[in-house]
């Protein structure tokens, strides 16, 4: 797999377009990471760690409004392997007018747009979500 971040943004797209109550993905610390991020900003009610056979999953549980709308109307993959997209501090942007995050690779770890500008830093843009 040569991006394992854009498979893990595809499986929360199609688990949340078919309205399933969690998706399983192949485990790592960096999706772990983002999403963490996903559930301090409310998009993903929670995750945890499964072993599954000789290797762990990361099973994500996601979010649905109380009459069943999709908490996650979009999300895309900024910075790719073949085009890396780093943004500083200054130019750390809301999305959608703040209704959506961006999520950061930072020094001090994933981070959403608004925990990197109260942090004052910037790092790789790796995704957005609304």
């Amino acid at each position: 797999m040569t991006d394992p971040i854009a498979d893990l943004l595809t499986r929360i797209r199609n688990g949340v377009h078919v309205e399933r109550p969690y998706v399983d993905v192949p485990f790592s610390r960096l999706k772990v990471a983002i999403v963490q991020a996903l559930q301090r900003e409310g998009f993903v009610w929670d995750h945890e760690v499964v072993e599954s056979g000789n290797h762990r999953v990361l099973r994500v549980n996601l979010k649905y409004g109380p009459n069943g709308e999709h908490v996650i109307q979009h999300i895309e993959r900024v910075s790719k392997p073949g085009c890396r997209v780093y943004i500083a501090v200054s130019d750390v942007k809301d999305v959608r007018q703040g209704t959506g995050i961006s999520v950061l690779s930072t020094s001090r770890g994933v981070l959403s747009n608004r925990e990197a500008r109260r942090q004052g830093i910037g790092g790789e843009l790796l995704c957005q979500v609304w």
